[in-house]
């Protein structure tokens, strides 16, 4: 039985229900085979196209950018670079490529398919809504923008075969972050103009049996709805520390459904748990849950287009209304932090501006000033979240602290995920829930919000923001002083009230004892090299503590 045939059958078996005497993840652990439980359906596995959580989590299996980070220490390390230096002022990198990376087909990986697939990744008929990623790149706004349509005026240089020098857009102290990025992975040029235009968004290059691309793994099988498998790449550079011989990724839209599938043995780990589990899970004998810091924000979006939500004592009051300590110690059992910030608590070195908290009756003074005395003749307006148990349980709570304290009626409604993207596109909504996880530095969060950021959905614009993100910052290499104009950019955008930061995120997932590998870190990042199987573990064996 040859490794795909393998993979289909164990796929099918967790489809159906265990076999008799021997569980998913049993087998697994016998056969390195990782069962994953994604979350939803993803939307792509091209890294120029993807932005949610369950694509990101495919792609860094299937693409390396030019450099990894450590899941443990989240330091930076080599990834198709080797090595890497600065120039004397810091305002250009030379990357030194490693001569063993290979295509999963076998192609050399070269300096020259980097500085084309940046090209791509920032070419504004790509619709790339991670192109700011990319944005440290001398020239990448200007060009995403249109402003000079000449890729070849980027600041990139192919210098040989394996060397490509980077002229950054300015001294930026965290500017190789960035590029550890998955939406900064190189992909296989021949591949993709064989299946269409090379901008095209979804073409049949991503297909099993079409797919090349450079990470620890290459797709072997894809049943929309049901599972996504991938396989070792025999020709990725560091294939003798991959341990896994795949992964088998599950769409499960279903927290609870995703639990009872890890209980019952068919996955290693999840991607969250229901909340309300939590507890029960706290109380195990032997440990499944994980927990941690994390730098996420939830929050929602304000479509400031649509009246009443273009009034900004409207929107003030509604966030003025939402008591985030009652909902992180009740309805999140503990595994939230309660932020009015957008900026996540806990972001290294950074200061947080005060501007919000819970105060219902000043809420109520700005929503009789607004025209709405309490609550009278306000609109119809609708809530509408991505369809997942926790955001139901958040939107409920916080559409009766609405009631309790505004005497405002707000709906609320789900969407299934592809939908809900398509829906925050067209900015066809009134509020809209929204996550952003990024990474620990501010400039994840912040620097998207400019008025011309590839992922601002918000439609939100200003001014003195623009300025201090693209001006001011850009002025000074001094980390310290970037930190404290950054610090000021998140007072200007709480003032405007486009969003309604709720709570920063924390870590929990379910996970197998057999694995290894999987660590909670402040970036909740995933590398799939560093998993390990236990083959002799048996799977978790739920614990009753009923008296």
């Amino acid at each position: 039985m040859n490794l795909r045939t393998s993979l289909v059958l164990i796929a099918l078996t967790g489809l159906i229900g265990c076999s008799a005497g021997e569980s998913n993840v049993e087998r697994g652990n016998r056969e390195g085979i990782l069962y994953f439980g994604n979350g939803t359906e993803p939307q792509s596995a091209d890294p120029h196209v993807l932005s949610g959580s369950p694509e990101v989590n495919l792609a860094v299996a299937l693409f390396e950018p030019i450099l990894g980070r450590n899941p443990y220490t989240l330091a930076i390390e080599p990834g198709v670079a080797e090595r890497w230096e600065f120039n004397e002022d810091r305002t250009a990198v030379t990357f030194y490529l490693n001569p063993e990376a290979r295509w999963s087909n076998g192609d050399p990986l070269t300096a020259e398919d980097f500085r084309w697939s940046w090209q791509r990744a920032l070419n504004p008929a790509m619709g790339n809504t991670m192109a700011n990623s990319l944005f440290v790149i001398r020239g990448a706004e200007d060009y995403h923008y249109g402003r000079n349509p000449d890729p070849d005026a980027l600041g990139l240089h192919v210098i040989d075969q394996h060397t490509l020098r980077v002229e950054l857009s300015y001294p930026n102290p965290f500017a190789l972050i960035r590029l550890t990025y998955i939406y900064t992975a190189p992909v296989h040029r021949a591949t993709i103009e064989a299946h269409g235009k090379s901008t095209d968004r979804y073409s049949a290059w991503t297909k099993p049996g079409n797919f090349v691309g450079n990470g620890p793994f290459t797709i072997d099988d894809w049943k929309m709805q049901r599972f996504v498998i991938v396989r070792k790449n025999p020709y990725y550079w560091d294939r003798d520390n991959v341990a896994l011989n795949g992964i088998v990724f599950r769409p499960i839209e279903s927290s609870n459904t995703e639990e009872k599938m890890f209980r019952s043995g068919q996955l290693h780990a999840t991607t969250t748990i229901a909340n309300t589990k939590i507890p029960i899970y706290r109380q195990q004998p032997e440990p499944a849950l994980t927990e941690g810091p994390f730098m996420g924000s939830y929050y929602y979006m304000f479509n400031t287009r649509r009246p009443p939500l273009d009034s900004l004592p409207v929107r003030r009051a509604l966030a003025l209304a939402v008591d985030r300590e009652t909902l992180a110690n009740t309805v999140l059992a503990g595994t939230a932090i309660p932020s009015a910030n957008y900026v996540p608590v806990g972001m290294p070195d950074y200061t947080h501006p005060a501007v919000l908290g819970f105060n219902p009756e000043e809420a109520r003074r700005l929503l009789a000033g607004a025209g709405y005395p309490n609550g009278e003749g306000f609109p119809d307006i609708t809530l509408i979240y991505n369809t997942l148990e926790n955001h139901r349980s958040v939107a409920v709570a916080i559409q009766q602290m609405w009631k309790t304290h505004l005497n405002l009626d707000i709906e609320i409604a789900n969407q299934e995920w592809m939908v809900y993207l398509d829906t925050l596109e067209n900015r066809d909504y009134d509020i809209a829930r929204m996550g952003w996880t990024g990474d620990i530095y501010p400039g994840v969060f912040l620097d998207r919000l400019v008025t011309t950021g590839t992922s601002n959905r918000l439609g939100f614009a200003n001014a003195e923001y623009d300025d201090i993100i693209l001006n001011q910052i850009r002025a000074t290499g001094d980390a310290e002083v970037q930190m404290a104009l950054y610090a000021e950019a998140e007072r200007v955008l709480l003032d405007e009230m486009p969003l309604l930061p709720i709570y920063t995120y924390t870590n929990k997932f379910l996970a197998q004892p057999s694995m290894e590998g999987m660590p909670s870190n402040l970036s909740s990042m995933i590398n799939w090299k560093y998993i390990k199987l236990d083959p002799d573990a048996p799977a978790w064996k739920w614990t009753s503590l009923d008296p």
